[in-house]
């Protein structure tokens, strides 16, 4: 993955935008704001918390935190079928959440575009999977950031096509974990 505080300026001398990191914690908001993003429609499963509800993204309430005190705009985008995981998350994070989003159909990114009132080119979609939320992301007109995939347990098409779709996490002694039981 690339460090943009390497080569921030592209050769029209402008802030460019990352297109991968490992953890959702690594990316710069600073950077956001030097490129215009006001609005960040974040994907749940995998890039936030896993699947399986194990464990969550090493400081990555903290960094929504943050991002939303520097003004940040935030809709949760998720596919995932537990509808209850993300009514809790859109409460926990306070921030609107549209499920089932049906990515990467574009409706949905559509609707959490209108939501924050912002143009394509201030929103950036941040997720784990290239079919889902990057490819989404790209048929929307959206900006994206692909972060590492957290552990979880392989669903069948990701046994044959995991390594081409996602980013395997690449530590996992710096995971944090997760009780699933504050569902109740």
């Amino acid at each position: 993955m690339q460090n943009p505080l390497n080569n921030p300026l592209n050769k029209q001398g402008k802030y460019k935008l990352p297109k991968r990191f490992l953890r959702l914690a690594s990316i710069d908001l600073d950077l956001l704001k030097a490129c215009g993003i006001q609005g960040i429609i974040l994907d749940l499963d995998n890039t936030l918390v896993s699947e399986d509800d194990c464990y969550l993204s090493p400081g990555g309430e903290d960094w929504i935190k943050l991002a939303q005190l520097k003004g940040f705009k935030f809709v949760i985008l998720s596919n995932g079928k537990r509808r209850y995981r993300v009514k809790y998350w859109s409460h926990r994070l306070n921030m609107p959440a549209i499920n089932p989003a049906r990515k990467p159909f574009p409706f949905a990114f559509y609707k959490a575009k209108g939501h924050m009132q912002l143009k394509s080119k201030q929103i950036v979609v941040i997720g784990d999977s290239f079919h889902t939320d990057v490819l989404g992301a790209w048929i929307s007109g959206h900006f994206c950031i692909q972060v590492a995939s957290l552990p979880h347990p392989p669903l069948w098409w990701e046994k044959i096509l995991g390594r081409w779709v996602q980013t395997p996490y690449p530590d996992r002694d710096d995971l944090w974990s997760f009780d699933a039981s504050e569902y109740k």
